[in-house]
Parts: C-alpha cells; structure tokens; sequence
C-alpha cells in the first residue's frame, strides 16, 4: 500500500469512525497497515485487488477477556 493510499485511507476512517484513527505501516508486507486508536493497535486493513478493482477490509479481532 502507498503512502498516497494510507493517509487517503486514514482520513476516511477518521471521518466515518473516530478522528483519533492512525494507520502505521507494517516492516514485514506491503499489502496491510496497522491501525491505531491512540497509541492502543486495534485492528489491521488490507488491501485486496481483484480484476482490476482494489478494496481494503478492516480485520479487528476482540479477546472475550477483552469484554469483562
């Protein structure tokens, strides 16, 4: 993922989910970037093209122990 296409998708998700989203790049790939919501990691977007056409899915995991 460009650098371009990680600030564009980061002030998308900082308008439709919170203003305090930050995406880091990732050392090992270049297909993905970690999301961040103030310095805590909570999920990971990757991007997918397909016949021409790119989309991203966020993958957030949450931990049962994370809900108690």
């Amino acid at each position: 993922m460009t650098r371009e296409e990680s600030l564009r998708l980061e002030a998308y998700l900082k308008q439709k989910l919170n203003p305090d989203i930050r995406l880091a790049a990732r050392k090992e790939t270049s297909d993905s970037v970690e999301v961040y919501l103030g310095s805590e990691f909570i999920a990971v977007v990757y991007k997918d093209e397909d016949e021409g056409e790119v989309s991203y899915a966020l993958n957030m995991t949450v931990l049962q122990e994370d809900l108690d």
